[in-house]
């Protein structure tokens, strides 16, 4: 009997949990975001890679990307924040 690496046209399946896990990642943030005191979080996107969380998008006013930043960071399970939120 052999036994080949599983393989889906020749690329290497990877885990459903994964995704799952950063799908869950960007929830959580998403929904601190949009009952978090201080911000209007309605035109932020929030898109996680493996523990790292980008923040997208636009808000009012200096003192909302800082509180976005700061309501990311307080999740559970994130490390990194990138905050590229512009004022407008």
């Amino acid at each position: 009997m052999v036994f080949k690496a599983a393989t889906f046209h020749g690329v290497e399946l990877y885990l459903e949990s994964e995704h799952s896990r950063r799908s869950e990642l960007e929830s959580t943030v998403a929904n601190a975001l949009a009952v978090a005191g201080g911000i209007d979080a309605s035109d932020v996107r929030v898109t996680a890679a493996g523990q790292e969380i980008r923040l997208d998008g636009m808000v009012a006013t200096p003192q909302e990307v800082k509180r976005a930043t700061a309501v990311a960071e307080s999740i559970p399970g994130v490390r990194l924040v990138r905050n590229r939120i512009a004022v407008g």
